[in-house]
């Protein structure tokens, strides 16, 4: 295909096929047949779903655009290329099912090989519920732990991008009781050079200035409200400092999230979730986009749920998708740049 379109092939996978998934993806599609966007021109999405369940959801949405099979590809002609992948039941929207977990699975499957294997160029990823593949009696704590797994990575760095702040996470999907004991040496220092590599590598910054937070209100406050920055972050700072990386903390995160601090920086560290994430979501939710740092393959992704009650309603925003996919195209452009 890449023989005939030099143009990068990125993958996209809907994500839970009750949510809106699916409806975002067809409003790409559409913004790509009719060339409405100028962040989709130069590549070629390719989705990874049921075939059924895109043309049903389409109907619903009064979205009247050709969806072909991937196989039949022509770069010549404009539509909804598809690699067809089966549901195990019919979706009613907005409402999961469990039996259709493995589906979700094998469409991410799809699109991590082709990857691997140079066939796509990038993968973003639609919204998935991980509660309904867990009920499904499938472990998944989330999209940056499965794609570490199966691209067998043993760390990789989650960082959410808006166009005014990056943040990128030490920990990820743990509950909060669970975080401290998470936060080890070889982890943060492993975790920071993944941050600082492909800030230079993917992203172009030849020095980057990292801001990183304390775990603790106060950032410990000299010991009196935790010890985990005298123990364990300061110690990883200086050791990378006199290497040369450009560090700055352990910083309270409730003053960091500041002008005085971000004016001067490339991105943030934070050590879990919802230390970093609220304030990044407050300033540009649904534009943001998810990027997991420290694999062998780009992947962006959406920085919101499924929404379940938007599923089929015409109301769902694909702007974060649209946001997802043109970071997906400008890595990839890249990549081809400077192999």
């Amino acid at each position: 295909m890449t023989a005939t379109n030099p143009a990068p092939l990125i993958a996209i996978t809907p994500g839970e096929p009750a949510g809106i998934g699916p409806d975002i993806c067809l409003q790409l599609a559409q913004d790509y047949i009719a060339k409405n966007n100028p962040a989709l021109d130069g590549t070629v999405p390719v989705f990874i779903a049921d075939e059924n369940l895109m043309a049903e959801r389409a109907k619903l949405l009064e979205i009247n655009i050709p969806i072909k099979p991937f196989k039949e590809f022509s770069a010549d002609q404009r539509a909804m290329w598809l690699i067809p992948t089966p549901l195990e039941k019919p979706v009613q929207c907005g409402v999961l099912d469990a039996a259709n977990a493995q589906y979700v699975l094998a469409c991410l499957d799809t699109a991590i090989q082709g990857c691997l294997n140079n066939n796509f160029q990038a993968l973003v990823t639609g919204p998935v519920q991980k509660s309904i593949i867990n009920d499904a009696g499938i472990v998944f704590s989330g999209h940056t732990e499965y794609l570490a797994e199966h691209c067998k990575r043993d760390r990789v760095v989650m960082m959410l991008a808006s166009s005014k702040l990056k943040v990128a996470l030490v920990t990820t999907h743990l509950p909060l009781n669970k975080v401290p004991a998470a936060i080890t040496k070889p982890h943060l220092e492993q975790t920071i050079r993944i941050l600082y590599q492909d800030l230079q590598q993917k992203f172009g910054i030849e020095d980057p200035a990292i801001l990183v937070c304390g775990l603790n209100p106060h950032a410990g406050e000299g010991g009196h409200l935790g010890s985990e920055e005298i123990d364990i972050i300061e110690p990883v700072l200086n050791k990378l400092r006199k290497e040369g990386l450009n560090l700055r903390g352990p910083l309270p995160a409730d003053t960091l999230f500041t002008p005085k601090y971000l004016d001067t920086a490339d991105a943030v560290l934070a050590m879990y979730h919802d230390q970093g994430l609220p304030v990044l979501k407050a300033q540009g939710f649904g534009e943001a986009v998810n990027i997991t740092l420290g694999l062998p393959i780009i992947r962006t992704s959406v920085d919101h749920g499924t929404a379940l009650e938007l599923a089929g309603s015409g109301k769902a925003g694909s702007g974060s998708l649209l946001a997802a996919f043109s970071m997906a195209a400008t890595l990839s452009h890249k990549q081809i740049d400077h192999p």
